[in-house]
């Protein structure tokens, strides 16, 4: 028996992969959000009496070599991971959509000066270059975003240029200059709104890239200053009790795992959507 109108409706609106995906995403962004409220300890907190404890009623999952619960760290940690993830790809987002609609729609030496440099910028490996800059910089939110920003902001400029010489030569686009609009009107008003699909899809995977880039440094000792809760910093904390007291390091490693396997869902769902 063939499904009914609305029945097909409501399968082309349940995509499997956005739903789950978009479902962890919203948890994990709740539970940051919430992570005072929901928190059993303060994320410094110290314990003396019950350092490298196993998971008890007391402490969810153990306490660290300081005392200090897990549990409690890996819930204020989210908001860190999350918001330096979403920052760190937004900035380079913004950036780097700015400067390929100037390279894109005006052409000439702006566009011969912003690629030349965007090849400068991809001739290192992404990783190894944010690292040099931190070095530079130095450690905290703010060095890192910024370092961020001045690697990741090239697939943006790439991807935003390209739509824009597709769109620039557009009908409605000429339409508007015949009607007597000027450059920058034209651009930001008509040829940009049309241009961003791309960047906008390739958004969710830069997060996971900030947010596994954040990790790496962190556990590397150049991330976020200590005491401050990060996933990449517990699981170098956890590294050398990993035989006998595991989940110092296992637990904010599969967070790191979870949310980044929720966002590629949620973004895959939205992609297929789009597609449809």
């Amino acid at each position: 028996m063939p499904a009914k109108p609305g029945e097909r409706a409501v399968r082309h609106r349940l995509n499997p992969g956005l739903l789950i995906g978009g479902s962890i995403v919203a948890l994990f962004v709740l539970v940051a959000l919430a992570a005072p409220l929901i928190a059993p300890h303060g994320p410094n907190e110290q314990d003396v009496l019950n350092i490298l404890a196993p998971p008890s009623p007391a402490h969810w999952l153990g306490t660290d070599e300081l005392g200090r619960d897990v549990l409690s760290r890996l819930i204020f940690a989210a908001r860190v991971d999350l918001g330096i993830g979403l920052l760190g790809a937004l900035l380079p987002a913004v950036a780097g959509t700015a400067l390929g609609a100037i390279a894109g729609y005006f052409g000439g030496w702006a566009d011969a000066l912003i690629m030349r440099l965007s090849d400068v910028v991809q001739a290192f490996p992404s990783y190894i270059l944010i690292i040099a800059l931190v070095f530079v910089f130095g450690q905290g939110p703010v060095s890192i975003l910024i370092s961020f920003t001045l690697v990741s902001w090239v697939a943006y400029a790439r991807l935003v240029r390209t739509e824009v010489l597709r769109v620039r030569e557009q009908d409605f686009v000429q339409a508007a200059r015949v009607a007597g609009l000027g450059d920058r009107r034209v651009l930001w008003r008509h040829v940009l709104p049309n241009s961003l699909q791309q960047a906008v899809l390739y958004l969710p995977a830069d997060i996971i890239g900030a947010t596994l880039g954040l990790a790496a440094l962190s556990f590397l000792g150049l991330g976020v200053e200590p005491p401050t809760a990060e996933w990449g910093a517990m699981i170098a904390q956890g590294k050398p009790y990993l035989r006998e007291q595991w989940w110092l390091a296992t637990v904010p490693g599969l967070a790191v795992f979870v949310f980044g396997v929720g966002l590629s869902l949620a973004a895959e769902g939205l992609n297929s959507r789009r597609t449809r």
